[in-house]
């Protein structure tokens, strides 16, 4: 395709926690790089992947779900994701078919009828797991409190009508030239992907407020002295308490060891080398709302 008819843009993926945006990214890229979990507000900073291909460029945004914030990093999670609304070509919001309408719905189409000129898609997601008849009044109840440009059924997991979301996505997309190179698929460094794939691992790990309790950061990555084929990484897990860390460890360290098994098969994947992986888990009282220690672990760094 000539450059002249190169369509590139930008498009947020918005919805309550838990409604798939994270597996959709994944699906459309052929590849883990947002994490995934059961549990709500994974993603906590907003993630560029970029898909390419002869029709051009889409930068997908993926942002924190939306939630009532009960901390500071809650209120940060949140400015990104409304931020986000008011700089893209394209909304994609997505909701759970097999979830009832409720306040956090309401919500969010309240933030929609202030973006003007926007357009917005209603993605209905995880349609394998109802009948398809079932649809229809889903469609109405969000149509009659917004006017969608589209209405789009899919299956992220499944990717059922993904390719589809693909093409109308195209549509509304202006013509230019693509932003990134044609191989690149996420913007963030390697070192923020890779403290990614260890939280989910614990966040699959561990249950109860563990998961929101925690956060990762790379201390040390670095090819190895004597082969430069293996990357030795080191990386810091905080917690809020002594219990939680307790909790992470595991009686005589086996939950660590297998936070840190899972976690290195995905990032020899991501790497494409042999990763020694070291994990030490450390306390930080209520580092959630301690502004200092949320930049220092990544947050509050947004443009």
């Amino acid at each position: 395709m000539s450059q002249k008819n190169n369509k590139s843009g930008f498009v947020a993926l918005i919805g309550r926690p838990n409604v798939g945006k994270s597996t959709l990214l994944n699906k459309i890229l052929g590849q883990k790089i947002a994490i995934m979990s059961d549990k709500p507000q994974t993603t906590r900073n907003k993630i560029r992947a970029v898909y390419t291909d002869d029709h051009g460029q889409i930068v997908f945004i993926d942002t924190p779900g939306v939630h009532k914030p009960k901390s500071k990093l809650g209120s940060y999670m949140m400015n990104i994701t409304l931020t986000t609304l008011q700089e893209v070509d394209l909304i994609l919001y997505l909701i759970d078919v097999t979830d009832k309408f409720g306040p956090g719905e309401q919500f969010i189409i309240e933030q929609l009828n202030q973006i003007k000129r926007t357009p917005v898609y209603l993605v209905l997601n995880k349609i394998d797991l109802v009948h398809p008849e079932a649809l229809l009044p889903i469609i109405d109840q969000y149509r009659n409190r917004y006017q969608f440009t589209e209405v789009i059924p899919i299956s992220a997991l499944q990717g059922n009508n993904v390719k589809t979301l693909i093409e109308q996505t195209y549509n509304v997309l202006p013509e230019g030239p693509n932003y990134y190179p044609a191989d690149q698929v996420v913007e963030h460094p390697e070192r923020f992907i890779v403290s990614e794939l260890i939280r989910e691992k614990i966040l699959h790990l561990t249950r109860e407020e563990v998961p929101h309790s925690i956060a990762v950061v790379i201390e040390q990555m670095k090819q190895g002295d004597e082969n430069p084929d293996t990357v030795h990484i080191h990386a810091a897990i905080y917690t809020e308490r002594s219990s939680q860390k307790g909790i992470i460890i595991g009686k005589n360290g086996q939950m660590l060891k297998e936070v840190g098994k899972q976690a290195r098969i995905d990032i020899e994947n991501l790497l494409g080398s042999k990763v020694f992986l070291e994990l030490w888990v450390k306390v930080k009282e209520d580092w959630r709302n301690r502004e200092y220690l949320l930049k220092d672990f990544g947050y509050f760094n947004e443009e």
